[in-house]
């Protein structure tokens, strides 16, 4: 019974190395090659379970989902000859398996290597033809677009990869530029302000002067209708006096007497020099009689 069992459990073991050495297992997110002595025999294995011959054959599985390569940012130079650092990514995926193990010998680092290298060539290219505004926002989409197109047939042709999309995430100014705009900036908001304070400050003469002028009629005018008006009043209360006079003279003689006295002797330390007989005392002479 020990034998028996050592037996089948010999055979057991050995089973599962056979089946280990002669089957393999392709996923859905997975492409593959087979090769025989280092020699691809299948370029394009798909998904599932295959035999393969141990020994003389060799399998190697490669990622066919969509794959991001982020490039560090890098120094480039628009028509301007102005230097901007750009910050991209890529979409990539393997398009040939067989070009892309030859290419690559199945390694994504090198592709990922030789990919940077053709983005770094087209981005150059692409700024280089371009100004400041027309990479910033007038033509960046187009830019993207021509791009990828080249980039992808570029890719396809040596590395058996397909470039779903480039993008650019974001273009700064290397930090002396920067400083340089920034300073510029800076002097252009101060001239501008510069101008906008003086032209408030020739609004502001213009406005007071014609606040001064203004000033200067309406005082004027006011001065001119006070004396119409005190002309007018003078004239009416002459002729008031004059109606009055002409209707008891000796009345009014003696009103205004009256209102010379109460004028003339109402201050104390008042000094006249008159004959006693004067007319001016007429009516005091009167009274002391």
């Amino acid at each position: 019974m020990k034998g028996l069992s050592f037996v089948a459990l010999f055979v057991v073991v050995l089973g599962v190395f056979v089946a280990s050495q002669t089957l393999y297992v392709v996923k859905e997110t997975e492409r593959a090659v087979v090769l025989k002595f280092g020699e691809i025999v299948d370029n394009d294995v798909a998904p599932g379970i295959h035999f393969k011959i141990p020994v003389m054959n060799e399998i190697k599985k490669f990622d066919a989902r969509i794959l991001t390569l982020d490039s560090r940012p890098q120094r480039y130079l628009t028509l301007e000859k102005k230097a901007v650092i750009v910050d991209s990514y890529v979409k990539w995926r393997i398009e040939s398996v067989d070009k892309f193990y030859t290419a690559t010998s199945g390694d994504e680092i090198n592709a990922n290597r030789v990919l940077t290298s053709l983005v770094d060539t087209g981005l150059r290219n692409q700024f280089g033809e371009r100004t400041m505004h027309e990479v910033v926002s007038g033509q960046r989409d187009s830019l993207m677009t021509e791009l990828r197109d080249n980039l992808n047939e570029v890719a396809k042709a040596q590395l058996g990869i397909a470039v779903i999309d480039i993008r650019v995430k974001r273009i700064d100014l290397p930090p002396d530029v920067s400083e340089s705009v920034y300073q510029r900036m800076r002097t252009e908001r101060e001239r501008e302000a510069r101008e906008h304070r003086s032209k408030g400050l020739e609004l502001a003469e213009g406005i007071r002067a014609d606040a001064d002028r203004q000033k200067v009629v309406l005082e004027a005018e006011a001065f001119r209708d006070s004396e119409m008006i005190r002309g007018d009043g003078d004239a009416n209360a002459a002729g008031i006096y004059s109606n009055v006079y002409t209707q008891d003279p000796e009345f009014y003689e003696f009103y205004r007497s009256l209102q010379a006295y109460r004028e003339s002797l109402g201050s104390q330390g008042d000094i006249f020099v008159l004959k006693p007989d004067s007319e001016f005392f007429k009516y005091l002479n009167q009274a002391a009689q």
